[in-house]
């Protein structure tokens, strides 16, 4: 696997990225094969460490994997890109937009990758981002992890088809997955959503550091739940498949 940090120009300033792309058949990172590609899109942490791993993920599984940092363009401080990015998730426009769509052309135009073949998956705040991007982009499908939907199913209209993933005992999100699914059987849209009994918020994250001891202690039902995480995992990958085509490499667990 080849994978290194990347700067995407934008309008407003460069915009920082984590590129992770499969080795090619014969273990080098050139392969003339043209692959799919997945937009990585961060929770409200922003591109961490555990983000990369996810990215690491879905190459070792064939995509060119692609985590935008949407916090990263500009000069304000962290504290208000968040906000700004969350005004922009209410909206359904603004600079991270911009910052997503700065990210599926630059992946799009690797000579690795597939442009038909491309698709999104988002983690929270970034599950609600990849939902009404996924309704104006040319993608071929969306993967929706304890995401906000939005409440008026007009605002997904023009969407690929999704998959979803949600905890039952998520109090964050709680009602989203349902929201969703009713959201896409109105539209007609193809789609298959999950609601794992066991998982809470946040199920596919693995927190270290400060942030994992806040998450070990929340009263909230919050962080890892393995079972779930591979489950959601393996059903994702089929649903890409049907949706993007197959990839060269044969499912793999994480490790």
């Amino acid at each position: 696997m080849h994978t290194q940090t990347v700067r995407i120009p934008t309008g407003e300033g460069d915009l920082t990225a984590y590129l992770a792309l499969p080795d090619g058949p014969d273990g080098s990172d050139d392969s003339s094969e043209a692959r799919p590609a997945v937009l990585v899109l961060h929770e409200l942490f922003g591109l961490n460490d555990d983000i990369r791993r996810i990215a690491r993920r879905f190459a070792d599984n064939g995509y060119a994997a692609l985590a935008p940092d949407l916090y990263s363009v500009g000069s304000w401080p962290k504290p208000i890109c968040i906000w700004q990015t969350m005004n922009d998730l209410r909206a359904g426009r603004g600079r991270a937009f911009d910052s997503i769509e700065a990210a599926r052309s630059w992946i799009a135009a690797r000579d690795e990758v597939d442009q038909s073949r491309l698709a999104v998956a988002g983690f929270c705040l970034g599950g609600g981002f990849a939902m009404l991007y996924a309704a104006r982009a040319a993608l071929g499908a969306a993967a929706v992890f304890y995401g906000r939907a939005p409440r008026k199913a007009e605002r997904l209209e023009g969407i690929c088809p999704v998959f979803g993933a949600f905890g039952e005992r998520d109090t964050i999100a709680s009602g989203q997955g349902e929201r969703l699914r009713g959201h896409l059987e109105q539209l007609g849209v193809e789609h298959e959503v999950v609601i794992y009994p066991d998982a809470g918020h946040s199920f596919m994250s693995q927190y270290s550091g400060l942030r994992g001891f806040m998450v070990e202690h929340s009263r909230r039902t919050i962080g890892y739940h393995e079972e779930s995480a591979e489950a959601a995992w393996a059903s994702m990958f089929e649903f890409f498949t049907e949706h993007l085509g197959g990839t060269s490499e044969p499912p793999q667990a994480y490790c």
